[in-house]
């Protein structure tokens, strides 16, 4: 019976943020800025006959919090909120928010209000490094990992330039 032989060694990387990323707006100007102007040196390449771009958005996931307080700013009841976008989870918030039955089945005198600080982010962005090695780079509010890298040159670019970008201290 044949053996499994390793044909790569395939790596992961995490990078907890100091603090989080502030708010959305910063977290979708991160994304559209790498997805702009290919910080890390990526090359387009060919797929099955089909030309991909140097770096590519591949995933995304996006949430709130809804809370429901009494007069005495007792949280009394919750409801999380997720979308494949941002505009979907806002729009679903103001829908929700905006609904006096939710509200009043939650109790006399409540209100309704959206947690900001309980957002949530995330995007995946798949590249091409020069090497030919595909990776992956998920920002989320928290923290950034790398993934599916093969060539130790690839963390060391994205390190670089994390370093120099402010929200991903």
């Amino acid at each position: 019976m044949g053996d499994f032989t390793q044909k790569s060694v395939v790596k992961s990387a995490v990078r907890k943020l100091a603090s989080p990323i502030a708010d959305y707006a910063a977290f979708s100007a991160l994304v559209q800025d790498v997805l702009d102007s290919n910080p890390w040196g990526c090359t387009a390449y060919e797929y099955a006959g089909v030309a991909k771009p140097a770096v590519e958005k591949t995933k995304e996931a996006y949430g709130a919090t809804i809370v429901y307080e009494n007069a005495e700013a007792k949280t009394v009841g919750s409801i999380p909120v997720r979308g494949p976008s941002m505009a979907a989870v806002n729009t679903a918030v103001t829908e929700i928010t905006g609904n006096a039955s939710i509200t009043s089945g939650m109790g006399t005198g409540v209100s309704a209000s959206r947690d900001s600080s309980e957002d949530s982010f995330s995007c995946t962005i798949k590249a091409h490094h020069s090497s030919g090695d595909l990776f992956n780079v998920t920002f989320k509010r928290e923290s950034v990992t790398i993934s599916s890298y093969e060539d130790d040159t690839i963390i060391t670019a994205l390190e670089s330039w994390a370093d120099m970008v402010a929200i991903l201290a």
